[in-house]
Formats: C-alpha cells, structure tokens, sequence
C-alpha cells in the first residue's frame, strides 16, 4: 500500500551507474565509523560487528531475484490461490531455516468486483475500457487469469448518472476554490486526479460535498509521460494504466472494517456492513487517463486554474457538464481469509522481550515493487539469521518475523494480528521494524525518534552498493544539495545544515500507509519505517497490473543489489535491538524533536490569526471583488472568526521537563558506557522493562478527538491528509480545523502525555544508576 516517498530527501539526485554484474555476494560493509555502538560495551561492539559480517556473508541477491520470480508469477491480491500459495511457500521456507512458523488466519470483510462500467451519455458518448492490456516484453502482463479488474475496494456498490465536475485533487482546498466559483458538486459526480492527498480522502470529501460518484485518474502529468518513457520504453505510467486501492476511511481505523479494535478471528463480534463507519456510501472507480481523457474534454464551465491543470494535450474545465456520465458498480460483498506467516526464533536471555519485523505478502496483482521487493529481503535476513543459529548462536531477545496479509485493502492482516495480541504485545514487544517497497536509490527512514540515532549507527556501518560511501554519507550529501538549491524550502535547509554538521540525521514522522500503523498508533511500541528509492521508475506502475517482476528487474533495482542494502540495513536493526544490552534508545533526540513539533504548533496558531486579521480587511475593502474579473463567476471567501490566543503553558511546562528528563537519562546511560555497562543483572532488567514501554507513555486511552482507535499523540496520518504525519496530532488539527475550545482541551492531554513520558524516562535513568 505504501506507495515510495523519501521524507527527508524530497529531490532527486541524478542518476548514478548501477554496479556492473549479479551482485551475487552481499555488499561489504563500511569499517566501523560511527562511535560507541548504542547499547553495548566496547566489547561488546566488537563482537556484535563480527556477527554482522557474518550475517553480510549469507545474503544472496540471486535468492531475492528467485523468490520475487516465484511469488510474482500470478495475480496475488487477497483471497487469490496464489495469494494463499506464496504463504505455505514462505512457511515452508522459515521452517527449513529453523524457525518456529505458523499460519495465522483471519476472517475479514473484502469486497470482490462482480460488475463496472462507466459511460459517457451526453454530450457525445464513449464507453471506457476498464482493463489494462498486456504490453510487449512483459509476459507477467497477461497472466491475468484468477486477477481481479481494476477497481476501489470499499467503496459503495451504485449505479448513477449525473453531470460531471472536475475537482483537481479533490483536498478540502479545491473544494474551497470550487466554491469561489460559484460551482457545487451537490448531485453530481466528480472527477479527481490522484495525488497530493490519500486516495480514499477524495471519495469521502466528494460525499461530504454532496456528490452521488467519484472518478479518480492518473493523470500524465504525475506519473506519466510527463514524469519519463511510459512503459515499456521506460518506466512510467502507460495510457491504460489504472491505480487500483483502498478507499475505506482509515482515519478512523484501519484494518476489517467490521470488526474495530479486536481481532476478526471466527467468533469476533462484527458490525453490519451499513454499520460500518470505514466503508464509503458513493460508487468509487479509478480510471485510466486514457479513459480519463474523453469525459475530460466533454466538460464545458470555466478553464480550471492554473494548478489544476494536468499534463493531457487539451483545455482542462472544471464544468459541471455538459459533459454527462453513467457510473455503475455491484461487487461481492462476502468475506474471505487473509494469512499471516509468523514465525519466532526464541530468545535465549530475554525470551519475553520481542523485536518484531514485518512485511506484507499481498499485492494488488502481481506486486512486485510493492510488496514483494521489501518482503523478499525480509526473508533473506530470516535465512541468514537461520544460518547463524545453525552454528551456534542465538538472539538475545526473542524475534518475530512477520509476512502480513491483507494490507492493501487496509492494513488488514497486521491490524487484526496487533488486535487479537494486543495484551501481549504491549508486556512483550520492545521494537516493530517494518518495511514495504524498496528500490535503488537513498535510505528513507520513519519512525520513533528513540531509536533515531540507532538508525543513524546502522546507516554509518552499510554501504550504497552505487557509490561505495556508506548509505548514510551518501544521504548527508544529498540533503546539503537539496537545501543548497534556489528552490529549498526552509526545512530543507534547516536539515541540509544538519546534515553538513555531522550530526545524527532526522527521521520522519510516521502516518499511515504500511503495517507500522497499528503498533505504533493503537498500541504505542517504537517503530520504524524503512526502504531505499529515489532512482527508480516504479511510480508509474503502483497499483497497476504493470508491477511486475519484468518491470522491476528493469527499472526497480536491477541486480537486486538495493535488496541486499535493505536485508543489511533493517537485518543490523534487529539484530542490535536483539543483543544490545541496554536496549539502544536516545531520548535526546525525541526532545528536541517534539520542541520542534511545538514549535511549529505555536506558529500555526499566530499565523491562522494574522491570516483571520488579514483576510477580514480584505472582506473590509471588498478587494476580492474589485480584483476579480467581472466576466466570470468569483465570489469572495468567507468570514473568518477571531482566532483567540491559546495557554499552552502545560505544552510548554512538559517540554521543560521533557529535555530535562531526556538529558538526565542520556548522561546517565553515557556514564554507564563509559564503565562498561557494569551494572546488575537485575538492574539491567529493571531498566529494560522500563524502556520497553516508554512509547506506550505516548498514549492517551481515549484517543484522538472523534477517533478513539488512535491513541498516539505525538503521531497520527491526518484526518485530511491521510498517509501523511500529523505530529502533535490532537493540537494542530484542531488549530488547523478552528476549533478553539477543543485546541486548549488537546493542549493539557498532550502535556499529559508528555509528563507520562518523562516520568518513566526518570525511573529509568534512576534503575541506571
């Protein structure tokens, strides 16, 4: 589901010369270079090393490159025979590398398409195709036998015909441009590009609004020709291209949408489909732009903006009509099992603290980019730590290695594990490592800001297969050009002066999209978010019958070699979260990010108010009025109310205590390095057991404001931004919604969370010493 994106990278750097050959062997490994390694002994360290190189040494390419062959070679979406196919394969698999494997299986709500069409009735007529043909060179492509047609999951089964009306993206800001013309979308059906927001937020805005349909395309102009070569002469999206996916309101919570907040096993209590809160009640189609492109060009009304503007050889309007469409839907609205492997390698010193790491299995058809890059490295790190049991060594604490089901209709085969192993999980569970698609190109790293400068340690000690410089030199230099350019916002440059400092490199926040949502969000345990990219030409094919394993060999990461970087990089993770004998967090980092986050909370108040003063003078002296030309429809925005000011003197009083605490704990942990790690066994533990719940601090029972299921205050995907973070989530999305009250009652709970925090941070740096 995860569609690639680099948080800290947001240019590309040019492209650089893959390595020649196979790459059959793993990469070598940078010398050590990045200090004292968090959580163990200098000792220690140099054994811990030793280890990784010799589980370096057990990673093939070629094994990705025949697994991905395998387990792309049918349609694999759920509830397809090779879906269910792909997981005996990789339980037999964990099995013979001598874990403990299993499969677990749940019963989950998922909509099949039986029936779609989509005709244009007036002014002209033309009927889309719906499919995606095969293309030349990609024998995959016409394997679609047991495939399932492009189509919307959870949306509403329909059959209407309206006049249509282009919306852009289909974000709450279009909708407000809209209104300046004068145009409702009230009765209608709507047309919306993909991009700048999550696809399922168009269908609910357009609902919201009053629209009876929604149409979603690709245009050209994203991943298109406008972007490369459309495949197959590169890598982009082809005319008949469609981006298949969810479209179930997973702002409220993902996972079966009849069954919220416990596991969907045999006996699980479910809701009616009707009762459903994350199913959408419109039909929802995606579309081709070669579909697209006809009813676009019926459209008559006012040219749309310029910004609105695609990349399709045509004036783009906005209507409504004339141009007139019929769209109809019926799907199989039974449900079918979803299959989690899950296999354990049982820790011989801490067997009841986990390191979880997971990946999905499932794709829209054949899933070659997403999942199946992401999940074949997964099992090349489970073979290697196989390997290196084999002779005699064991974890420390107990692993588990996940291969999820279900996540691209909705996060599903992860959610309802999490669900149904909740009160374990949270005694249990120290680390969720998770990854999804991967390609050539630079390390993108999310997650829990304890375990930033773990990241940053493992980034120092892997080498980019392209370049030769560690993987994490290689991103410091691109960040300093990315905020050296004219163009740079400033984040970007706030963290190319980071990056040309030396010091550790952020991570980002994490939202929605993968299989970390539930952990993180729902149960509070550090997570972290990992993949390579930027290189690649995979875009265009996301969710499309075009995410093949011939496409990926071409223009993912040909040689696999970014496979064998992410088995390295996400395989040292595990492994030091493992063995590390204090488990290896820094809390000065989560500080001076959430100061950061506050920070930004506080200007987003002063700047809605200056915004709200500024826009009633304009409303004063009816400049919209006297700028607009008269010819067409404008129509001034709306009165604004004053923006109070908001006490955040207990956000600000818990951030005090925050750094305080933070680097009382740090210096504390320094002091016990600088000696060896010399403390008691029982002390040890004490410590371990604390920290193994610090992200759980983070939580507030009750939940975000109009969704209960997320309990994370310090990250959340929007309510209108979907995938994307939201930091300080109860804060800034009632500042961002104007909702005043509610912003001062978000205030307190998050210092709340915050004093919950620092408070055991306390316990900890006292069992420390």
């Amino acid at each position: 589901m995860h569609q690639a994106t680099t948080p800290i990278l947001s240019v590309l750097i040019p492209m650089l010369l893959v390595m020649a050959g196979g790459a059959s062997a793993a990469t070598p490994t940078m010398a050590a270079n990045s200090g004292p390694l968090l959580g163990f002994s200098t000792d220690g360290a140099v054994a811990q090393r030793a280890l990784e190189q010799r589980f370096d040494a057990q990673l093939k390419a070629d094994d990705q490159r025949d697994w991905m062959r395998q387990m792309a070679a049918e349609p694999n979406q759920v509830g397809s025979a090779h879906d269910k196919a792909n997981a005996e394969f990789m339980l037999a698999k964990f099995k013979e590398w001598g874990w403990d494997a299993r499969i677990e299986t749940f019963d989950v709500l998922y909509p099949t398409l039986k029936s779609h069409a989509l005709e244009l009735v007036g002014p002209t007529q033309f009927s889309a195709s719906l499919k995606e043909p095969a293309i030349e060179g990609d024998a995959s492509s016409s394997k679609t036998e047991g495939g399932l047609p492009p189509y919307n999951v959870y949306g509403a089964d329909g059959d209407v015909t309206a006049e249509l009306v282009y919306v852009n993206f289909g974000m709450p800001d279009d909708y407000k441009e809209l209104a300046r013309h004068g145009i409702d979308v009230k009765g209608k059906i709507v047309i919306t590009r993909y991009g700048h927001g999550w696809r399922g937020l168009k269908p609910k805005l357009a609902y919201e609004h009053g629209a009876v349909g929604c149409l979603i395309y690709s245009d050209p102009h994203e991943d298109g020709y406008f972007a490369g070569d459309p495949y197959p002469k590169g890598g982009w999206r082809p005319a008949d291209g469609v981006q298949r996916g969810s479209v179930a309101d997973m702002t409220l919570y993902p996972g079966d949408p009849l069954t919220p907040g416990v596991g969907a096993t045999a006996n699980a209590k479910r809701l009616s489909v009707a009762n459903a809160t994350t199913v959408l009640k419109i039909p929802v189609m995606p579309i081709s732009y070669a579909d697209a492109q006809p009813l676009l060009a019926a459209l008559g009304g006012p040219v749309a903006p310029g910004n609105w503007r695609g990349a399709l050889p045509m004036t783009y309007h906005i209507g409504p009509g004339p141009a007139k469409v019929h769209l109809a839907i019926a799907s199989d609205w039974t449900r079918k099992p979803v299959y989690d492997v899950i296999a354990t390698m049982r820790g011989a010193q801490a067997p009841d603290q986990w390191i979880v790491r997971g990946n999905h299995h499932d794709g829209w058809v054949f899933g070659a980019w997403d999942p199946l890059a992401g999940n074949v490295a997964m099992l090349a790190e489970a073979k290697a730590i196989g390997a290196l049991v084999k002779t005699g060594w064991r974890p420390a604490r107990t692993l588990v290695y996940a291969s999820w089901d279900g996540e691209e209709p909705g996060l599903i085969g992860s959610t309802e594990w999490v669900e149904t192993h909740a009160d374990e999980l949270k005694q249990k569970a120290v680390l969720y490592l998770n990854t999804d698609t991967n390609t050539r190109g630079f390390l993108s790293a999310e997650g829990s800001h304890s375990l930033q400068h773990l990241i940053n340690q493992v980034a120092a000690d892997v080498r980019d297969p392209e370049t030769g410089v560690s993987v994490q030199q290689r991103l410091r230099a691109a960040l300093q050009v990315e905020g050296f350019d004219d163009s740079a916002n400033e984040e970007s440059k706030r963290v190319a002066k980071l990056a040309a400092s030396g010091a550790d490199l952020p991570i980002g926040g994490l939202g929605s999209g993968s299989d970390y949502s539930a952990f993180l969000q729902h149960l509070g345990i550090a997570s972290i978010n990992l993949g390579y990219g930027g290189e690649d030409q995979q875009g265009g094919v996301y969710h499309s019958n075009y995410d093949t394993f011939e496409h990926y060999e071409r223009f993912g990461d040909p040689g696999f070699v970014y496979g064998v970087a992410l088995a390295q990089t996400a395989g040292r993770i595990v492994l030091r979260a493992s063995d590390a004998a204090v488990l290896p967090l820094r809390f000065g980092d989560v500080a001076d990010t959430v100061a950061h986050y506050s920070d930004e909370v506080h200007k987003l108040a002063d700047s809605e108010r200056e915004r709200s003063v500024a826009l009633d003078h304009l409303l004063q002296i009816d400049a919209f009025k006297l700028s607009a030309d008269p010819t067409e429809v404008s129509i001034a925005p709306p009165h604004e109310d004053e923006v109070p000011y908001i006490d955040f003197a207990p956000l600000d009083n818990a951030l005090v205590r925050l750094k305080r605490s933070s680097k009382d704990y740090d210096a504390a942990y320094a002091a016990a390095a600088a000696s060896g790690l010399d403390v008691s066994a029982s002390q040890r533990r004490q410590v371990n057991a604390l920290l193994q719940g610090m992200e759980q601090m983070f939580l507030d029972a009750k939940g975000l404001p109009g969704r209960p299921w997320f309990q994370h205050f310090i990250y959340a995907p929007g309510m209108t931004t979907g995938y994307g973070v939201k930091t300080l989530p109860g804060v800034r999305e009632a500042i961002e919604e104007r909702r005043w009250e509610e912003a001062s009652r978000e205030v307190v709970r998050t210092a709340a969370v915050l004093d919950a925090y620092s408070a055991r941070m306390e316990q900890a740096k006292a069992a420390l010493k």
